[in-house]
């Protein structure tokens, strides 16, 4: 496989993921904002409980949204750092073998960890925005039963 080819599909994958995650919070952004306005002339009452929830879990799911950028970015900003270093134009390493060897062995320790936690963080996201859906659609069940009481 050439690189050309390689670079490619990287290029390819590191901008759906961008646009998974984007639309992950959008979404979240836009379902906070629709249960807010569905129940803006409404009372604080026991009934809104899952409403709140629902609003509670889209907004940690936009967080964890967030934080997983800020992974990422730390991420692809070390893998710099990395390549730097091991083509020896890090100014602080230079070109000593040792120093190399030991520079590159701490940033892909660094690399792995915010792998980890980037992928821990979209996981996450994803979860929490169902949380929500389902809290919210809850909320609507409840609020049909309650009416459906009061006629």
């Amino acid at each position: 496989m050439s690189e050309d080819y390689l670079l490619e599909t990287y290029r390819q994958l590191r901008t759906s993921q961008d646009k998974y995650v984007y639309f992950m919070l959008a979404a979240a952004a836009s379902a906070i904002a629709y249960a807010l306005n569905r129940a803006q002339d409404r009372i604080l009452t026991l009934p809104l409980l899952p409403w709140g929830i629902s609003i509670l879990f889209w907004g940690l799911s936009f967080y964890f949204g967030c934080k997983h950028i800020a992974y990422v970015n730390s991420t692809i900003y070390a893998n710099v750092a990395l390549l730097k270093v091991q083509n020896g134009s890090d100014p602080e390493i230079g070109s000593h073998p040792q120093y190399i060897a030991a520079a590159s062995e701490g940033i892909k320790m660094a690399i792995e960890g915010n792998v980890k936690k980037a992928n821990h963080l979209g996981k996450s996201q994803f979860v929490f925005f169902i949380i929500g859906v389902l809290a919210y659609i809850i909320w609507q069940i409840l609020e049909m039963y309650i009416r459906s009481q009061i006629s």
